[in-house]
């Protein structure tokens, strides 16, 4: 008689140990799903900047080639388009991040749009 209790109680410790395993693993996927969420809209934000960075500057580089090709400027049409290209590029990654405000967020913050009824 004294066996049956020591059996359900080692059954029921069993069941226990199960439980709280099962709750960790589910702990522990649930964490590694959050910090996978995370890493991807890290990465994402990453590869938007660079690409908009490095855009900038090859477009600045081609069209200087272009320029230099045409007009027979020699080096100087691709140095100075490839510089204004980088500065462009910095400027949308400034932008991207929000860095620095864009030209519809500086017209609301003055509120002098001539628009609003305000003297002509």
């Amino acid at each position: 008689m004294t066996e049956k209790p020591e059996e359900s109680l080692e059954a029921r410790l069993k069941r226990l140990g199960d439980d709280i395993k099962s709750k960790k693993r589910a702990d522990v996927s649930e964490g590694a799903d959050g910090r996978a969420d995370e890493s991807r809209k890290g990465y994402a934000a990453a590869m938007k900047l660079s690409s908009e960075f490095i855009a900038g500057i090859l477009v600045g580089a081609f069209l200087g080639y272009l320029l230099d090709h045409f007009a027979g400027t020699g080096p100087w049409g691709m140095i100075v388009l490839l510089l204004l290209g980088f500065c462009a590029g910095v400027l949308n990654v400034l932008r991207s991040a929000g860095l620095v405000a864009t030209t519809d967020q500086r017209k609301g913050r003055s509120g002098t749009d001539k628009e609003d009824g305000g003297d002509a």
